[in-house]
This record gives structure tokens, sequence and C-alpha cells, in this order.
């Protein structure tokens, strides 16, 4: 997968359009990224030992991984894949620049 955790990433589909956050999870099995802040659900939660009072808890929902963009120097760029000194890295398509 080109996103991993940690990255800064912008939505570019859904209802979150154009919003940007920090990858907070990525599960490669379904191709899917959490990002922070950005598609957003209310879950009602019971009262347990971790959570006495319970209650209405927002949190964040999972969003495809191809509706998301990574953000290279505050722009949406693709990511590409090259190999330096025997290592694959991540490099941005638009600046050609090793990401990590």
């Amino acid at each position: 997968m080109k996103i991993k955790k940690g990255d800064m990433v912008k939505v570019i589909a859904g209802k979150d359009k154009d919003k940007e956050g920090k990858v907070i999870r990525v599960d490669r099995k379904n191709s899917r990224v959490v990002v922070e802040g950005v598609n957003m659900l209310t879950k009602h939660t019971k009262p347990s030992a971790q959570n006495q009072q319970g209650g209405i808890v927002n949190m964040e929902g999972s969003i495809d991984a191809s509706n998301v963009m990574y953000l290279h120097n505050g722009k949406a760029t693709r990511v590409g894949f090259d190999v330096k000194d025997g290592k694959k890295v991540r490099v941005a398509k638009s600046t050609g620049e090793v990401i990590d």
C-alpha cells in the first residue's frame, strides 16, 4: 500500500472532500485507512469498566485508501516506488523526491 500510518493525506472524494489529516490506522487487507477528523461517526456505548458513564462517543470511521492522496510539502501528490541502494522506497511523483 502506498499510504502508511502517520502520513499526512488529503481526502479527494466523498462527503469530507478537501479535508486534510494524519493517518491513524491502515487496514491493508480491506484497503482502508482511518484519518484524523475525517468521516466522524457517533457511537452509542454502554457503561463498562473503562467507560463508567457510557453515552454517545464521536469517533473516526474508515474510508477507502483510493479516496486519499499523500501530502508532500503541502501539496497532494501521487506516490510511486523506486529502488535506491538496494532498498525499495516511496517517491513523490510530482517532485521525484524520496518520501521515506
